[in-house]
């Protein structure tokens, strides 16, 4: 191979690597806010937004910059530089998230803000790298179209490798911190490679320092306790960590489940029945009521997170054959060894909810269905269509029943409408029920019911006091969440082609009601 041909083929090798690593940090980057923002249609628009700016931008620069006559030591340059970016992320993320806590700003403003700050310059500095090199290849080879063909295809490729490999083997083993501190590790080896330090004593001791730098920034980053990882464990799906609550007078530790940023369940050691969360307790209440005077029961739990309202159920009165289907394995291995979980009675299946209902024997029904996998202002919006509320319908018994809760507003609740909407027209009885009934626009946590036999509630009216530990009442809404809120015309009946979500959601992520 005569010299040409290897500086195609470096440049070609250092286009590829450097593509591969921008999408790694773009990945990267909604685990890293996650634990601030949460993870949704918003966070990941302004990743997306955000780093295609900036790769836009560094693509003009780089050409501008090749038609001035660029040098392989410009590129190599350009490649530390971002190396540098890259590994400065973990000081900005600690430094910008507490500043703009302190703010108090949207849910997207956060998301965007961080996005920016902590991203827009990696993608700015590697944009700028394609052009460079690609100029510099075609000043060795006649064969334009093919030179130029040839860096957009690797570009691209290592785009695609770059994801794969950071959402399915990279994030899961080695955690979002460490996958950005070894991103700018591999840019700075790019970037020395193609400097080439053993050409000159010169490049030698530039070389030498770049990495000596390097080396002090790793050290720092891995030794400075405020710069560590929030997460315990990292998951294709979760960033998750267990909280010490401190010990209850006579139930013993008291732990919380925390996935990204949402605290999704708080379990007792010693009592399982005992429900910090008023939701939950709610839901047990109406889950019992329900049912009452039966024997035994046959419940299937949409989502397990902190397995706190399965523990509960399968540790009340009445035998209860429980099927949980949680979507992320390490969050069942997190409850089964943090929180006081025995799921050996369980049937646990890892994989989505609906996909696992529609795989279920054709015969198989369930007293009880439980809605528990919306993830704080997240919510899949297949589990919310009147397609699948009518597979829920042809899974529960004659009597039974289905229970959710639901983050949104109050008293808009547009996406709560547009859900009771969906479920009425599937059930005959839907009910939606609030611990505290605000007074001005919150946000809030609904229970709704649906079912096709009413829930016995002893005449308490729309007042539901419970009978469960710790003593506490709820009041039914479904009056004023039926019809369009004031000033709204309406919301959609929510199905597979047309479920709005986050449209119905969205003062939740673009005003402050939403943190």
């Amino acid at each position: 191979m005569n010299a040409d041909r290897r500086r195609i083929a470096l440049y070609a090798a250092t286009v590829f690597v450097s593509s591969a690593l921008l999408l790694v940090l773009e990945i990267v980057a909604a685990r890293l806010i996650a634990p601030h923002v949460g993870v949704s249609l918003y966070t990941w628009s302004a990743v997306i937004g955000v780093v295609l700016a900036g790769l836009s931008i560094g693509n003009a620069i780089g050409g501008a910059w090749a038609d001035r006559r660029a040098s392989t030591d410009s590129a190599a340059g350009v490649l530390i530089a971002s190396g540098f970016a890259a590994l400065a992320i973990p000081w900005l993320l600690v430094a910008t998230a507490a500043r703009l806590h302190e703010m108090q700003l949207s849910i997207l403003s956060t998301s965007l803000a961080l996005v920016l700050v902590l991203f827009f310059l990696p993608a700015l500095l590697i944009g700028i790298v394609t052009p460079l090199l690609t100029t510099l290849a075609l000043r060795c080879s006649r064969r334009t179209g093919h030179i130029v063909g040839m860096m957009h295809a690797l570009g691209a490729t290592g785009s695609i490798v770059g994801t794969f490999a950071a959402a399915w083997w990279l994030i899961p083993v080695l955690g979002s911190r460490d996958v950005v501190l070894t991103s700018g590790g591999l840019l700075l080896l790019c970037g020395l490679v193609l400097l080439r330090p053993v050409a000159s004593p010169t490049r030698a001791m530039a070389g030498a320092l770049v990495l000596a730098v390097a080396a002090a920034s790793l050290w720092v980053v891995v030794a400075t306790p405020a710069l560590a990882s929030p997460c315990e464990r990292e998951s294709s799906y979760f960033c998750i960590r267990t909280v010490d609550e401190g010990e209850h007078p006579q139930l013993g530790r008291v732990r919380s489940l925390v996935l990204d940023h949402l605290l999704h369940g708080t379990n007792v050691e010693n009592d399982g029945t005992y429900l910090e969360a008023p939701y939950v307790q709610l839901m047990q209440e109406l889950m019992c009521r329900h049912h009452h005077d039966k024997a035994s029961l046959r419940a299937f739990f949409i989502g397990g997170g902190a397995y706190t309202q399965p523990r509960a159920l399968w540790l009340a009165s009445m035998p209860v054959d429980i099927t949980v289907a949680e979507l992320d394995p390490a969050v069942t291995a997190t409850a089964r060894e943090e929180l006081f979980v025995d799921d050996s009675t369980m049937h646990v299946i890892h994989g989505d909810a609906r996909a696992t209902l529609a795989r279920l024997p054709p015969g198989e029904r369930f007293d009880i269905i439980v809605g528990d996998a919306f993830h704080d202002v997240s919510v899949p919006y297949h589990l919310v269509t009147r397609e699948f509320a009518a597979q829920l319908r042809g899974r529960l018994d004659r009597d039974g029943i289905y229970v959710l809760n639901l983050v949104d507003t109050f008293p808009t609740g547009r996406l709560a409408r547009a859900l009771v909407k969906t479920l009425q027209s599937e059930f005959s009885h839907v009910d939606v029920w609030l611990h505290d009934v605000p007074l001005s626009e919150t946000r809030v946590t609904y229970v709704i019911s649906a079912s096709n036999a009413p829930t016995p509630l002893a005449g308490n009216g729309d007042r539901l006091r419970g009978v469960t530990r710790p003593t506490r009442s709820w009041e039914r809404v479904t009056q004023r969440l039926q019809g369009p809120a004031p000033g709204d015309d309406g919301v959609p009946l929510l199905t597979d082609d047309n479920a709005p979500v986050e449209q119905l959601i969205s003062s939740l992520f673009t005003t402050g009601v939403g943190q």
